[in-house]
Protein backbone atom coordinates (compact mmCIF):
# COMPACT_ATOMS: atom_id res chain seq x y z
CA UNK A 1 0.00 0.00 0.00
CA UNK A 2 1.27 3.46 -0.90
CA UNK A 3 2.68 5.55 1.94
CA UNK A 4 -0.06 8.18 1.45
CA UNK A 5 -3.00 5.81 1.02
CA UNK A 6 -4.70 7.04 4.20
CA UNK A 7 -4.61 10.59 2.84
CA UNK A 8 -5.74 9.93 -0.72
CA UNK A 9 -8.14 6.96 -0.66
CA UNK A 10 -11.86 7.67 -0.30
CA UNK A 11 -13.29 5.86 2.72
CA UNK A 12 -16.78 5.77 4.23
CA UNK A 13 -17.63 8.15 7.06
CA UNK A 14 -19.89 7.44 10.02
CA UNK A 15 -20.48 10.70 11.92
CA UNK A 16 -24.16 10.87 12.90
CA UNK A 17 -24.37 14.01 15.02
CA UNK A 18 -22.77 16.08 17.77
CA UNK A 19 -24.01 16.24 21.34
CA UNK A 20 -23.54 18.46 24.35
CA UNK A 21 -21.20 16.80 26.82
CA UNK A 22 -23.27 18.17 29.72
CA UNK A 23 -26.89 17.82 28.65
CA UNK A 24 -26.80 15.34 25.76
CA UNK A 25 -28.60 17.82 23.50
CA UNK A 26 -28.19 16.82 19.87
CA UNK A 27 -26.60 19.08 17.23
CA UNK A 28 -26.45 18.60 13.49
CA UNK A 29 -23.21 17.33 11.97
CA UNK A 30 -21.59 19.07 9.00
CA UNK A 31 -22.32 22.53 10.41
CA UNK A 32 -19.94 24.93 12.12
CA UNK A 33 -20.30 24.78 15.90
CA UNK A 34 -18.48 26.15 18.94
CA UNK A 35 -19.70 25.36 22.45
CA UNK A 36 -23.17 24.02 23.14
CA UNK A 37 -26.06 26.24 24.21
CA UNK A 38 -25.09 25.75 27.87
CA UNK A 39 -21.46 26.67 27.15
CA UNK A 40 -20.02 23.15 27.25
CA UNK A 41 -17.93 21.13 24.76
CA UNK A 42 -19.62 19.25 21.96
CA UNK A 43 -18.72 15.61 21.34
CA UNK A 44 -18.77 13.91 17.93
CA UNK A 45 -20.88 10.74 17.75
CA UNK A 46 -20.59 7.93 15.21
CA UNK A 47 -22.56 5.01 13.86
CA UNK A 48 -20.20 2.54 15.50
CA UNK A 49 -22.12 -0.49 14.23
CA UNK A 50 -21.61 0.70 10.67
CA UNK A 51 -17.97 1.57 11.35
CA UNK A 52 -17.37 -1.89 12.80
CA UNK A 53 -18.66 -3.54 9.62
CA UNK A 54 -16.58 -1.25 7.39
CA UNK A 55 -13.38 -1.41 9.42
CA UNK A 56 -12.47 -4.78 10.93
CA UNK A 57 -9.72 -4.37 13.50
CA UNK A 58 -7.29 -6.50 11.50
CA UNK A 59 -7.61 -4.18 8.49
CA UNK A 60 -5.60 -1.56 10.35
CA UNK A 61 -2.43 -3.62 10.03
CA UNK A 62 -2.58 -3.22 6.25
CA UNK A 63 -2.65 0.57 6.37
CA UNK A 64 0.28 3.00 6.70
CA UNK A 65 1.07 3.72 10.35
CA UNK A 66 -0.16 7.28 10.72
CA UNK A 67 -2.98 9.14 12.45
CA UNK A 68 -5.22 9.01 9.37
CA UNK A 69 -5.42 5.21 9.31
CA UNK A 70 -8.45 5.54 11.61
CA UNK A 71 -10.44 7.51 9.03
CA UNK A 72 -13.74 5.74 9.69
CA UNK A 73 -13.58 6.92 13.31
CA UNK A 74 -12.68 10.52 12.44
CA UNK A 75 -14.93 13.42 11.44
CA UNK A 76 -13.53 14.54 8.06
CA UNK A 77 -15.97 13.56 5.32
CA UNK A 78 -14.18 14.60 2.14
CA UNK A 79 -10.77 13.16 1.29
CA UNK A 80 -9.71 16.43 -0.33
CA UNK A 81 -10.07 18.22 3.00
CA UNK A 82 -7.51 16.08 4.78
CA UNK A 83 -4.42 18.03 5.77
CA UNK A 84 -1.17 16.40 6.82
CA UNK A 85 2.44 17.13 7.65
CA UNK A 86 3.25 13.48 8.36
CA UNK A 87 1.45 12.47 11.58
CA UNK A 88 3.34 9.25 12.28
CA UNK A 89 2.54 6.66 14.91
CA UNK A 90 4.71 7.73 17.84
CA UNK A 91 6.97 5.17 19.52
CA UNK A 92 6.59 3.64 22.97
CA UNK A 93 9.98 3.72 24.68
CA UNK A 94 10.87 1.83 27.88
CA UNK A 95 12.61 3.64 30.73
CA UNK A 96 14.40 0.52 31.89
CA UNK A 97 17.13 2.11 33.99
CA UNK A 98 14.73 4.29 35.94
CA UNK A 99 12.35 1.38 36.45
CA UNK A 100 15.12 -0.89 37.75
CA UNK A 101 16.10 1.70 40.36
CA UNK A 102 12.79 1.16 42.15
CA UNK A 103 12.14 -2.46 41.26
CA UNK A 104 9.47 -1.72 38.63
CA UNK A 105 9.07 -3.79 35.50
CA UNK A 106 6.97 -1.94 32.94
CA UNK A 107 7.58 1.80 32.65
CA UNK A 108 7.04 3.16 29.16
CA UNK A 109 6.93 6.59 27.53
CA UNK A 110 4.80 7.32 24.50
CA UNK A 111 6.94 9.99 22.89
CA UNK A 112 4.65 12.47 21.17
CA UNK A 113 7.56 14.78 20.45
CA UNK A 114 8.10 12.91 17.17
CA UNK A 115 4.97 14.46 15.61
CA UNK A 116 4.96 17.46 13.23
CA UNK A 117 5.81 20.71 15.04
CA UNK A 118 7.32 18.56 17.79
CA UNK A 119 4.31 17.99 20.05
CA UNK A 120 1.06 16.10 20.54
CA UNK A 121 -0.79 19.31 19.77
CA UNK A 122 -0.40 18.26 16.14
CA UNK A 123 -3.00 15.52 16.68
CA UNK A 124 -5.73 17.87 17.81
CA UNK A 125 -4.92 20.76 15.51
CA UNK A 126 -4.60 18.70 12.34
CA UNK A 127 -8.19 17.54 12.88
CA UNK A 128 -9.50 20.96 13.88
CA UNK A 129 -7.91 22.64 10.85
CA UNK A 130 -9.09 19.91 8.46
CA UNK A 131 -12.64 20.41 9.73
CA UNK A 132 -12.25 24.18 9.57
CA UNK A 133 -11.36 23.78 5.92
CA UNK A 134 -14.29 21.42 5.33
CA UNK A 135 -16.74 23.82 7.00
CA UNK A 136 -15.51 26.96 5.20
CA UNK A 137 -13.56 28.77 7.92
CA UNK A 138 -11.18 31.41 6.59
CA UNK A 139 -9.56 32.74 9.81
CA UNK A 140 -8.90 30.94 13.10
CA UNK A 141 -7.77 32.44 16.38
CA UNK A 142 -6.62 30.77 19.58
CA UNK A 143 -4.66 31.22 22.80
CA UNK A 144 -1.59 29.09 23.42
CA UNK A 145 1.19 28.35 25.85
CA UNK A 146 3.34 27.59 22.81
CA UNK A 147 2.96 24.20 21.15
CA UNK A 148 -0.71 24.40 20.21
CA UNK A 149 -0.15 27.73 18.49
CA UNK A 150 2.74 26.28 16.49
CA UNK A 151 0.64 23.36 15.30
CA UNK A 152 -2.32 25.57 14.45
CA UNK A 153 -0.13 27.95 12.47
CA UNK A 154 1.52 25.16 10.52
CA UNK A 155 -1.67 23.37 9.51
CA UNK A 156 -3.55 26.59 8.82
CA UNK A 157 -0.79 27.75 6.47
CA UNK A 158 -0.91 24.36 4.79
CA UNK A 159 -4.53 24.87 3.74
CA UNK A 160 -4.54 28.65 3.27
CA UNK A 161 -6.43 29.58 6.44
CA UNK A 162 -5.35 32.75 8.23
CA UNK A 163 -4.28 32.26 11.87
CA UNK A 164 -4.12 34.73 14.77
CA UNK A 165 -2.39 33.49 17.93
CA UNK A 166 -2.22 35.04 21.42
CA UNK A 167 0.32 33.77 23.96
CA UNK A 168 1.49 34.75 27.45
CA UNK A 169 4.48 37.09 27.33
CA UNK A 170 6.72 34.50 29.00
CA UNK A 171 5.99 31.76 26.46
CA UNK A 172 9.26 30.04 25.46
CA UNK A 173 10.92 32.11 22.77
CA UNK A 174 11.36 29.19 20.39
CA UNK A 175 7.59 28.66 20.39
CA UNK A 176 6.79 32.31 19.69
CA UNK A 177 9.22 32.46 16.79
CA UNK A 178 8.05 29.10 15.45
CA UNK A 179 4.44 30.29 15.39
CA UNK A 180 5.39 33.41 13.43
CA UNK A 181 7.70 31.49 11.10
CA UNK A 182 4.82 29.22 10.13
CA UNK A 183 2.64 32.08 9.02
CA UNK A 184 0.57 33.23 11.99
CA UNK A 185 0.16 36.69 13.42
CA UNK A 186 1.33 36.15 16.99
CA UNK A 187 0.78 38.50 19.91
CA UNK A 188 2.43 38.36 23.34
CA UNK A 189 0.04 39.21 26.18
CA UNK A 190 0.88 40.29 29.73
CA UNK A 191 -1.24 37.55 31.30
CA UNK A 192 -1.94 33.81 31.38
CA UNK A 193 -3.51 31.59 28.75
CA UNK A 194 -7.05 32.23 29.95
CA UNK A 195 -6.40 35.97 29.63
CA UNK A 196 -5.33 35.30 26.06
CA UNK A 197 -8.51 33.29 25.58
CA UNK A 198 -10.62 36.28 26.58
CA UNK A 199 -8.94 38.33 23.85
CA UNK A 200 -9.66 35.58 21.34
CA UNK A 201 -13.31 35.61 22.36
CA UNK A 202 -13.53 39.37 21.95
CA UNK A 203 -11.81 39.20 18.59
CA UNK A 204 -14.11 36.43 17.43
CA UNK A 205 -17.11 38.71 18.13
CA UNK A 206 -15.60 41.81 16.57
CA UNK A 207 -13.64 40.34 13.67
CA UNK A 208 -15.49 37.12 12.87
CA UNK A 209 -12.54 34.84 13.68
CA UNK A 210 -13.41 31.22 14.43
CA UNK A 211 -12.40 30.44 18.03
CA UNK A 212 -10.16 27.38 18.00
CA UNK A 213 -9.52 27.42 21.77
CA UNK A 214 -9.23 24.10 23.60
CA UNK A 215 -12.61 22.30 23.63
CA UNK A 216 -14.43 25.36 22.27
CA UNK A 217 -14.81 23.48 18.99
CA UNK A 218 -15.59 19.75 18.69
CA UNK A 219 -12.74 18.34 16.68
CA UNK A 220 -9.51 18.67 18.64
CA UNK A 221 -10.82 15.88 20.88
CA UNK A 222 -11.20 13.67 17.81
CA UNK A 223 -7.59 14.23 16.81
CA UNK A 224 -6.34 13.64 20.34
CA UNK A 225 -8.37 10.44 20.71
CA UNK A 226 -6.04 8.83 18.18
CA UNK A 227 -3.54 8.55 21.04
CA UNK A 228 -5.89 6.02 22.61
CA UNK A 229 -6.54 4.17 19.35
CA UNK A 230 -2.84 4.03 18.56
CA UNK A 231 -1.80 3.00 22.06
CA UNK A 232 -4.26 0.09 22.09
CA UNK A 233 -3.09 -1.11 18.68
CA UNK A 234 0.60 -0.84 19.65
CA UNK A 235 -0.02 -2.91 22.80
CA UNK A 236 -1.88 -5.61 20.86
CA UNK A 237 -5.26 -4.37 22.08
CA UNK A 238 -4.42 -4.78 25.76
CA UNK A 239 -4.54 -1.43 27.53
CA UNK A 240 -1.97 -0.63 30.22
CA UNK A 241 -2.78 -0.60 33.93
CA UNK A 242 -2.21 3.14 34.27
CA UNK A 243 -1.72 6.19 32.07
CA UNK A 244 -0.02 9.31 33.44
CA UNK A 245 -1.11 12.31 31.40
CA UNK A 246 0.09 15.95 31.73
CA UNK A 247 -3.16 17.82 32.17
CA UNK A 248 -3.81 21.44 31.31
CA UNK A 249 -6.88 21.73 29.10
CA UNK A 250 -7.11 17.93 29.21
CA UNK A 251 -8.18 17.34 25.61
CA UNK A 252 -6.01 14.26 25.26
CA UNK A 253 -7.19 12.62 28.47
CA UNK A 254 -10.81 13.23 27.47
CA UNK A 255 -10.11 12.04 23.93
CA UNK A 256 -8.44 8.80 25.03
CA UNK A 257 -11.31 8.02 27.39
CA UNK A 258 -13.72 8.52 24.48
CA UNK A 259 -11.56 6.31 22.25
CA UNK A 260 -11.61 3.47 24.79
CA UNK A 261 -15.42 3.54 24.91
CA UNK A 262 -15.67 3.57 21.13
CA UNK A 263 -13.21 0.69 20.77
CA UNK A 264 -15.18 -1.42 23.24
CA UNK A 265 -18.37 -0.71 21.28
CA UNK A 266 -16.55 -1.78 18.11
CA UNK A 267 -15.47 -5.03 19.78
CA UNK A 268 -11.79 -4.13 19.50
CA UNK A 269 -11.08 -4.20 23.25
CA UNK A 270 -12.78 -5.48 26.37
CA UNK A 271 -14.05 -3.56 29.38
CA UNK A 272 -10.65 -3.18 31.08
CA UNK A 273 -9.57 0.44 31.46
CA UNK A 274 -6.32 1.96 32.67
CA UNK A 275 -6.28 4.18 35.71
CA UNK A 276 -6.16 7.69 34.28
CA UNK A 277 -3.74 9.81 36.31
CA UNK A 278 -4.17 13.54 35.63
CA UNK A 279 -0.81 15.18 36.34
CA UNK A 280 -0.49 18.86 37.20
CA UNK A 281 2.15 21.13 38.72
CA UNK A 282 1.90 22.28 42.32
CA UNK A 283 1.91 25.88 41.08
CA UNK A 284 -1.18 25.27 38.90
CA UNK A 285 -3.35 22.40 40.07
CA UNK A 286 -7.07 23.23 39.72
CA UNK A 287 -8.00 19.63 38.78
CA UNK A 288 -6.09 18.20 41.72
CA UNK A 289 -7.83 20.56 44.14
CA UNK A 290 -11.26 19.75 42.70
CA UNK A 291 -10.59 16.01 42.64
CA UNK A 292 -9.65 15.77 46.30
CA UNK A 293 -12.47 18.11 47.30
CA UNK A 294 -14.96 15.81 45.56
CA UNK A 295 -16.04 18.55 43.15
CA UNK A 296 -17.10 18.00 39.55
CA UNK A 297 -15.97 21.45 38.44
CA UNK A 298 -12.66 23.21 39.11
CA UNK A 299 -12.45 26.85 40.10
CA UNK A 300 -9.77 29.10 38.63
CA UNK A 301 -6.26 28.71 40.06
CA UNK A 302 -4.87 32.09 41.00
CA UNK A 303 -1.20 33.04 40.54
CA UNK A 304 -0.51 30.05 38.30
CA UNK A 305 3.19 29.32 37.84
CA UNK A 306 5.33 26.35 36.82
CA UNK A 307 8.26 25.51 34.58
CA UNK A 308 5.93 23.14 32.72
CA UNK A 309 4.25 25.86 30.65
CA UNK A 310 1.99 23.47 28.75
CA UNK A 311 0.08 22.57 31.90
CA UNK A 312 -0.11 26.14 33.21
CA UNK A 313 -3.85 26.36 32.57
CA UNK A 314 -5.68 28.07 35.44
CA UNK A 315 -9.16 27.00 34.34
CA UNK A 316 -10.36 24.43 31.79
CA UNK A 317 -13.73 24.44 30.02
CA UNK A 318 -13.71 20.62 30.03
CA UNK A 319 -12.99 20.32 33.75
CA UNK A 320 -15.91 17.98 34.47
CA UNK A 321 -14.97 15.69 31.57
CA UNK A 322 -11.44 15.36 32.93
CA UNK A 323 -12.62 14.67 36.47
CA UNK A 324 -15.30 12.23 35.31
CA UNK A 325 -12.75 10.18 33.35
CA UNK A 326 -10.28 10.13 36.24
CA UNK A 327 -12.92 8.99 38.71
CA UNK A 328 -14.56 6.44 36.40
CA UNK A 329 -11.16 4.88 35.75
CA UNK A 330 -10.25 4.56 39.41
CA UNK A 331 -7.42 7.02 38.86
CA UNK A 332 -6.38 10.17 40.70
CA UNK A 333 -5.29 13.73 40.05
CA UNK A 334 -1.77 14.47 41.28
CA UNK A 335 0.42 17.57 41.61
CA UNK A 336 4.22 17.54 41.55
CA UNK A 337 6.77 20.23 42.33
CA UNK A 338 8.89 22.05 39.77
CA UNK A 339 11.95 20.59 41.54
CA UNK A 340 10.64 17.05 41.00
CA UNK A 341 9.85 17.86 37.37
CA UNK A 342 13.36 19.17 36.69
CA UNK A 343 14.92 16.18 38.41
CA UNK A 344 12.80 13.76 36.36
CA UNK A 345 13.78 15.43 33.08
CA UNK A 346 17.45 15.23 34.05
CA UNK A 347 17.23 11.60 35.18
CA UNK A 348 15.42 10.38 32.06
CA UNK A 349 18.03 12.02 29.82
CA UNK A 350 21.09 10.90 31.78
CA UNK A 351 20.00 7.36 32.66
CA UNK A 352 17.74 6.32 29.78
CA UNK A 353 18.79 8.72 27.02
CA UNK A 354 15.32 10.19 26.48
CA UNK A 355 15.00 13.97 26.63
CA UNK A 356 11.56 14.75 28.02
CA UNK A 357 9.83 18.10 27.92
CA UNK A 358 8.95 19.54 31.35
CA UNK A 359 5.35 18.33 31.03
CA UNK A 360 6.61 14.84 30.24
CA UNK A 361 8.95 15.14 33.19
CA UNK A 362 5.90 15.89 35.33
CA UNK A 363 4.43 12.49 34.46
CA UNK A 364 7.64 10.73 35.50
CA UNK A 365 7.73 12.70 38.74
CA UNK A 366 4.08 11.79 39.36
CA UNK A 367 4.74 8.09 38.70
CA UNK A 368 7.55 8.13 41.24
CA UNK A 369 5.25 9.80 43.76
CA UNK A 370 2.40 7.40 43.01
CA UNK A 371 4.71 4.40 43.39
CA UNK A 372 5.97 5.67 46.75
CA UNK A 373 2.41 6.25 47.96
CA UNK A 374 1.12 2.88 46.76
CA UNK A 375 -1.22 4.36 44.13
CA UNK A 376 0.43 2.16 41.50
CA UNK A 377 2.39 -1.04 42.00
CA UNK A 378 5.87 -1.98 40.72
CA UNK A 379 4.39 -4.77 38.58
CA UNK A 380 1.80 -2.58 36.85
CA UNK A 381 2.17 -1.66 33.20
CA UNK A 382 2.45 2.12 33.07
CA UNK A 383 2.52 4.52 30.12
CA UNK A 384 3.71 8.10 30.57
CA UNK A 385 2.92 10.68 27.90
CA UNK A 386 5.77 12.93 26.82
CA UNK A 387 3.85 15.63 25.03
CA UNK A 388 6.66 17.43 23.19
CA UNK A 389 10.29 17.22 22.24
CA UNK A 390 12.58 18.42 25.00
CA UNK A 391 14.54 20.36 22.39
CA UNK A 392 11.88 23.09 22.41
CA UNK A 393 12.75 24.12 25.95
CA UNK A 394 15.77 25.96 27.36
CA UNK A 395 18.55 23.58 28.40
CA UNK A 396 21.26 24.40 30.90
CA UNK A 397 24.76 24.77 29.45
CA UNK A 398 26.80 22.05 31.15
CA UNK A 399 29.73 22.11 28.76
CA UNK A 400 33.35 22.95 29.56
CA UNK A 401 35.53 25.12 27.32
CA UNK A 402 38.96 23.99 26.13
CA UNK A 403 41.67 26.21 24.65
CA UNK A 404 43.28 24.42 21.70
CA UNK A 405 46.37 26.59 22.08
CA UNK A 406 47.05 25.45 25.65
CA UNK A 407 48.20 22.03 26.92
CA UNK A 408 45.22 19.79 27.61
CA UNK A 409 45.21 17.38 30.53
CA UNK A 410 43.47 14.44 28.86
CA UNK A 411 43.67 12.40 32.03
CA UNK A 412 41.32 14.92 33.63
CA UNK A 413 38.79 14.83 30.80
Amino acid sequence: MRHDANLTTDRPTFVTHLECSMTGERYEADQLHGLSRVGRPLLVRYDLEGASAALPRDALTRRPADLWKYRELLPVRQTQNIVSLGEIATPIIPLDALAREVGAKHLWVKDEGRLPTGSFKARGLVMAIAMAKELGVTTIAMPTNGNAGAAAAAYASRVGIESVIFCPADTPEVNVREIAAQGARVYRVNGLIDDCGKLVGQGAKERGWFDLSTLKEPYRIEGKKTMGLELAEQLDWELPDAIFYPTGGGTGLIGMWKAFAEMEALGWIGSKRPKMIAVQAEGCAPMVRAFWAGERHATRWEDAHTIAMGIRVPQAVGDFLILDAVRESGGVAMAVSDEAIARAVDDAARKDGLLLCPEGGATLAAWRKALAEGLVGPDEKVVLFNCATGLKYPLADQSTTLDKNEPIDFAAL
